[in-house]
């Protein structure tokens, strides 16, 4: 059964050592799970009894793409209206609890692993009706349109029912959950879950054009970001813009994270 990290919420003890793992360079930004406190999330529109820790937000000259939020809503929680913006598209991805989804007002029950596309322009509406917490993740872009080329449309799935793809050559210890066809050219955007089993690499450091979000939701691994190596854990966040090489190695413990990327459109030119 797959298990999902989520913020640790609450403030350290007022003895802890203040040395962490926290940075943000002209390449990268490491978020490790123990920084994403209370003190740090934020309110958002027409959102009841919910929180969110906004871990990635469009920024000039860094990662110009996509913002990231993990959402928490507390029992009776939730949104008739969540998204404002009739031009971004999203993706939730739940990591604890179960919420209520609508969408077009075909309603969705989604668990731990429970897994939405939402078009641009979609009506979609979340409560919370369980009696815990629930948490997920909120992927969101500005859905480029392609003259000739339709909008994808809304799906809902989980991560158990769907196959991990093996990179060749790699004796199925590297792979992606991919939830949309890579070659569907509708979708400019991808969220995807990898997997690296113990002792596992990605033996190459890749260095594209794609912006990164990387959410570890279990494992441990040494991952290179730019220049450094850097050790990450369940719960930290990777923050890429374009370009910045990266590579890793998987500790001893099956390694995945939720991996943000867009894709499959022209490079954007100045006007």
């Amino acid at each position: 059964m797959a298990s999902y990290a989520s913020p640790a919420a609450g403030l350290p003890a007022q003895m802890t050592l203040h040395t962490g793992r926290a940075v943000f360079t002209e390449a990268y930004a490491l978020i490790p799970h123990g920084v994403m406190r209370d003190i740090v999330t934020s309110r958002l529109p027409h959102w009841r009894d919910s929180r969110a820790w906004i871990i990635a937000r469009p920024m000039s000259g860094f990662a110009e793409t996509f913002s990231q939020y993990i959402v928490e809503v507390a029992p009776g929680g939730g949104s008739e209206r969540p998204e404002q913006n009739p031009e971004a598209e999203g993706v939730l991805f739940v990591v604890a609890g179960q919420v209520a989804l609508t969408i077009g007002g075909e309603p969705h029950m989604l668990g731990e692993g429970g897994y939405a596309f939402l078009p641009a322009g979609s009506h979609w509406t979340l409560t919370n009706r369980a009696t815990a917490p629930a948490r997920f993740h909120w992927v969101r872009k500005r859905y480029e349109m392609v003259e000739g080329i339709d909008s994808p449309p809304a799906f809902v799935t989980n991560e158990q029912d769907e196959p991990i793809r093996w990179m060749p050559d790699t004796d199925e210890r590297w792979g992606t959950t991919s939830f949309v066809d890579p070659a569907d050219l509708r979708h400019d955007m991808h969220v995807n879950i990898v997997t690296l089993e113990p002792g596992a690499v990605i033996p190459f450091e890749e260095t594209h054009v794609m912006e990164h979000g990387l959410y570890v939701l279990e494992g441990k691994a040494v991952y290179r970001l730019n220049r450094d190596w850097v050790e990450v854990e369940p719960g930290d966040f990777m923050w890429l813009r374009a370009f910045c090489p990266q590579a890793c190695y998987a500790g001893p413990e099956r390694f995945r994270y939720l991996l943000y990327k867009d894709v499959n459109r022209h490079a954007r030119l100045p006007f």
